[in-house]
């Protein structure tokens, strides 16, 4: 397993290194002038080139390149051009907002997920396989950033003015106006509450393909012989699916791990805009429309780097759940 993880991580270097080189072409030869945001009709040409100096904009593209890659190594993406700071205090600020959000989201929707497709394999061509189908389908189908509307419609504003309930949570942001001045056990609890509906609203969307995925191995393996033999010995209907099943069942489910991991840092883009979480997401929307490309070069690396270590993962998950499976 250590050879086998030695030689991924020589093969993960090179690929890594091309990422960062696409990236920094892709973005520094695109349309568009980072100067441009302080044009104004009282700044001068002078004072404008002056600004390009001061970034750095006016040296040649491939010694920015090497600047760059070489800074990078180092731990270093630059400075942001629109804040003026450090690109991974940026980064470090938001980074740990998108975690709390992703993580939560891809517990609850890997644990619903597979629940909805084991319940849907067992209770095959029934009602309750019908409906859950047609639900999974639903929200997998659903835009994400319209079912955030619709939670934020129905659980905050509608609940809190229109019908009353007692409970309704918070549409926007990650803590009140008035958190610096509740308790330390307030303070956790209005974090949870503003978490939900954005959790909520991922988790439904990944639950939804989880499901999907789930229920097609578990019907490719109960059907199997050693199920049969599992049943004919006389264990219990629970054990048989739960141990013997499932287990085997989540072989291809835990590739959807590999893939989900870096989909839900991009793809929390647009939750985090409607409910204007300050997560990584979008960091990196407001760096673009700013033209702030150290900062848009570092998130979109990022973005990348995780779908290089989500496919690894993937492939580690193997052994673990398939104790036949090796890497010698």
């Amino acid at each position: 397993m250590l050879r086998y993880l030695v030689r991924r991580c020589l093969v993960l270097i090179p690929l890594v290194l091309g990422i960062a080189t696409v990236v920094f072409f892709v973005l520094n030869t695109a349309p568009g002038d980072p100067v441009a945001r302080y044009t104004a009709p009282g700044v001068s040409p002078e004072a404008l080139e002056q600004i390009r100096t001061q970034m750095g904009l006016d040296e040649p593209l491939h010694l920015r390149y090497v600047q760059w890659m070489g800074s990078m190594f180092q731990g270093d993406f630059g400075h942001s051009l629109a804040r003026g700071r450090p690109v991974s205090e940026v980064i470090g600020e938001a980074l740990p907002n998108t975690l709390v959000l992703s993580g939560s989201a891809l517990f609850l929707g890997f644990l619903l997920g597979m629940a909805v497709g084991v319940v849907q394999a067992v209770r095959h061509n029934s009602w309750t396989d019908s409906s859950l189908s047609v639900t999974s389908l639903f929200f997998y189908s659903m835009p994400s950033f319209w079912l955030a509307l619709m939670l934020i419609l129905v659980f905050s504003v509608y609940a809190r003015n229109v019908w009353g309930w007692p409970i309704h949570f918070p549409a926007s942001g990650m803590v009140s106006v008035d958190h610096h001045l509740l308790s330390p056990w307030e303070q956790v609890k209005d974090r949870a509450q503003h978490l939900v509906l954005p959790t909520v609203a991922l988790t439904l969307i990944l639950a939804g393909g989880i499901a999907r995925y789930t229920r097609g191995s578990m019907l490719e393996v109960i059907r199997q012989d050693y199920i049969r033999s599992a049943r004919a010995k006389g264990l219990s209907e629970a054990r048989v699916i739960l141990k013997h099943a499932l287990r085997n069942a989540l072989i291809p489910v835990v590739t959807l791990l590999g893939l989900y991991l870096p989909l839900l840092f991009s793809g929390t883009v647009f939750v985090e805009a409607v409910f204007a979480w300050p997560g990584m997401g979008k960091l990196v929307v407001d760096a673009i429309a700013q033209r702030d490309y150290p900062v848009v070069m570092a998130g979109t690396f990022l973005f990348a780097l995780m779908v290089v270590v989500g496919n690894l993962v993937a492939d580690l998950l193997y052994a673990v759940v398939d104790p036949r499976i090796r890497y010698d």
